[in-house]
């Protein structure tokens, strides 16, 4: 048994040898033995390319300030353990997760006498139902690849969200946007209402055949709802809602007002079910709300933003952000990012837009080491770096914005070195 969260997470890392296995038996043989807490819960499942994060954190402010107890569960973690599992918006008491692994730990030991040997996201996502089934209202669950053989494909959600599609976890999903509209496409419950973002056709198509076969209702941005006029003003967007809501957001970016436009959807979906919810205080919540590391400006003068942008849709979206809000100031970029992503099509696309471009790494056993990355170092501005803190705390220019962007590992690195 575990007598703190450290021993539980040293458990938790021994089983990352497992690697990532797609399929739900051994989650619901999990779920099974500790009583299924997941029919015990109300939540919304969220799925999507990009964009997942932010609509969750547009959802669970609302929640929120209309007094719910809500629970998040997300993924990657920029916190560890603690940070899959959020508890109105803080990470779960250490104590009372310890308990529920020790509770759950018998069953992990009985599973792995069988070989069927549950794998660190399995027994997380467990963890974070048991939890959700005891102690919050409303529980937000972000989908971690895919969806139809996702971990947390295992309840049936109020309502599900899937934010968009386009390449990324080709290993896993497929090569093909037709493919991996497949995959999200599976997060579809029979008669429960699905939001979805703008679609290209050949996904769009993937998603109404799940829709018509589980007869559920359909909500699609840009078709059923919309959103328009955007404004900045004063580090802040403002747009319109289906033409008549004006909304306010902090969260910069063109994908950011899309991300809010399906969240307020899911809200007011959320209100004709019956739920309290008032408008007045989701508009309030949007205009506080963020998501850490999507550009997020952790130190100002000079600028450090952090993205984690770590595919292609991800980058084109960070991009249009960077040079919307600094188009008039000198740009250096700091980039690292697993080797199994599509490094020279990303990298393609953000060298011409920075004065300097460095390519580090970090300890991992999926990241794109520098003898992957000197390929893309003959260009004058392009440099290779080992020690990327050092590029981090030494940012020389007064006048200019520093950007750290890739894998959303490397990014929570980042992230705890500089705030901690």
């Amino acid at each position: 048994m575990f007598q703190n969260l450290q021993q539980a997470e040293e458990f938790l890392s021994a089983r990352k040898s497992l690697g990532i296995k797609p399929g739900l038996e051994r989650v619901y043989a999990l779920l099974q033995k500790v009583g299924h807490p997941e029919k015990n819960i109300q939540a919304i499942h969220i799925a999507g390319t990009n964009g997942k994060g932010s609509t969750l954190q547009f959802i669970k402010h609302a929640l929120l300030a209309n007094g719910y107890n809500v629970g998040e569960f997300t993924s990657p973690s920029l916190e560890g353990l603690p940070g899959h599992i959020n508890h109105n918006d803080k990470p779960v008491d250490e104590a009372v997760i310890v308990a529920l692994f020790n509770q759950l730990y018998p069953v992990i030991e009985q599973l792995d006498r069988d070989g069927i040997c549950p794998t660190e996201f399995e027994i997380i996502t467990v963890l974070a139902f048991m939890y959700f089934s005891k102690y919050v209202d409303i529980a937000l669950i972000e989908a971690g690849m895919g969806g139809r053989l996702d971990t947390t494909n295992c309840f049936q959600p109020i309502l599900s969200i899937i934010t968009n599609v386009s390449i990324d976890h080709t290993r896993f999903l497929g090569s093909t946007i037709s493919e991996i509209a497949y995959h999200k496409a599976g997060i579809i419950k029979r008669n429960r209402p699905v939001i979805i973002g703008e679609m290209i056709k050949v996904a769009y198509n993937e998603i109404e055949k799940e829709v018509k076969n589980s007869h559920s209702p359909l909500y699609r941005l840009g078709q059923d709802f919309t959103w328009g006029k955007i404004e900045r003003i004063q580090g802040k967007q403002r747009f319109i809602w289906n033409e008549k809501q004006h909304i306010e957001i902090s969260m910069l970016g063109k994908h950011q007002v899309k991300n809010a436009s399906i969240a307020f959807m899911a809200l007011m979906l959320l209100k004709e079910l019956q739920y309290n919810i008032d408008l007045d205080k989701i508009l309030e919540a949007f205009s506080l709300a963020h998501t850490p590391g999507r550009f997020e400006i952790i130190q100002e003068e000079p600028p450090l933003v952090l993205d984690g942008a770590h595919n292609m849709e991800g980058i084109e979206a960070f991009l249009d952000t960077v040079l919307s809000v600094y188009k008039d100031r000198e740009r250096h970029l700091v980039f690292a990012v697993f080797k199994d992503k599509e490094l020279k099509e990303m990298l393609q696309l953000l060298l011409p837009y920075f004065t300097s471009v460095t390519l580090t790494t970090f300890d991992h056993p999926r990241v794109a080491l520098l003898e992957d990355l000197e390929y893309f170092s003959t260009k004058d501005h392009v440099y290779l770096a080992n020690d990327w803190e050092d590029i981090i705390t030494n940012r020389k220019e007064p006048h200019a914005a520093y950007f750290v962007t890739g894998s959303l590992e490397f990014i929570s690195r980042v992230r705890k070195h500089v705030l901690d």
